[in-house]
């Protein structure tokens, strides 16, 4: 297991290296000196020396890498324009807004979605299947702003049962702070039901089809037993690697539902920041979510012999 566990870790060294390349040089392509767009048009040239200096900017490309990657290994992902705030601290704090939401969300449709799948798969051709699988399909259909917009014009305009934009911390008012997530949590949990349906359908169908199956059968055992002790085990391990890519892209994707809902997370501060013109930020977000990313799935990875036995950790 530790030799696994150490061929995984390093084989994500040169990922997040790449992905800290992609981040600077994605930045370096936008159109126009950073300077200049921080600082408007009407400029004096010192104002534009002086910003340049301070980013590194009069430095060669290499150069300016370096000296970044340098300061990222030590925590130093620089201070942000427009506030002049340390750039860690507040993608970190943005951070734990998204991730709760994302959290919760992940979890409920994991909860609902893997067992819903198991039955479709189990109930196959039947109008119980049909349903589910329809209801999947519609539901990845829709685009999460629209279907937040959705929640929104029902729950919080028609009914008003909840609020509609803002939000609340758990530290000031934990019932209010829950109120406000609830719309954000439903919309992303609703979109990714349908992906993790269809996985946990195709993968029990896969195993349901195995011999050890038929032989479980056989031996006179009762469909639940054999659903859940025996093509649980086999048919979780594709469904757990799902879960684990699904919870990376809505911690990278989270912007629109966020923007939807005005919640203050990172994918909000991210899209504030692109309209600003707040390159540290930028960068400091962007290099935050692929490291997010690369560590949910190396968690994934780790784990995956633990969910699903054929596979062993050598």
């Amino acid at each position: 297991m530790l030799r696994f566990a150490l061929r995984r870790i390093l084989m994500a060294v040169p990922t997040l290296l790449i992905m800290a390349v992609s981040v600077f040089v994605l930045i370096r392509l936008i159109p126009g000196d950073p300077a200049s767009l921080m600082l408007g048009d009407l400029a004096d040239a010192a104002s534009l020396a002086d910003l340049r200096q301070r980013l590194g900017l009069d430095q060669s490309l290499p150069i300016q890498f370096m000296i970044w990657f340098g300061n990222v290994l030590q925590g130093d992902l620089g201070n942000s324009i427009t506030s002049s705030q340390p750039v860690l601290p507040l993608v970190l704090d943005r951070f734990w807004i998204s991730a709760r939401i994302v959290l919760i969300a992940v979890l409920i449709a994991s909860v609902i979605a893997v067992p819903a799948g198991m039955i479709a798969a189990w109930r196959q051709n039947s109008t119980l299947d049909l349903a589910l699988v329809g209801t999947a399909t519609v539901l990845l259909s829709i685009p999460t702003f629209w279907l937040g917009l959705l929640l929104l014009l029902f729950f919080g305009l028609k009914l008003e049962w909840l609020p509609v934009v803002g939000y609340v911390s758990f530290m000031e008012n934990p019932t209010a702070a829950l109120l406000y997530i609830i719309m954000p949590v439903m919309t992303l949990f609703l979109h990714e039901m349908g992906v993790l349906i269809r996985m946990a359908r195709a993968s029990t169908l896969e195993v349901l089809r195995l011999d050890y199956i038929t032989h479980a059968r056989a031996k006179g055992l009762s469909e639940n037993a054999v659903l859940w002790r025996h093509a649980f085990k086999n048919a979780f391990g594709p469904t757990w690697t799902l879960i684990g890519l699904v919870l990376g892209n809505l911690l990278g994707g989270i912007a629109v539902v966020e923007t939807v809902f005005t919640i203050p997370g990172l994918g909000r501060l991210l899209v504030d920041s692109i309209f600003a013109r707040d390159y540290p930020v930028i960068q400091g977000c962007l290099l935050f979510v692929a490291f997010v990313y690369v560590v949910v799935n190396l968690i994934v990875d780790l784990l995956y012999p633990v969910f699903d036995p054929r596979v062993t950790a050598e």
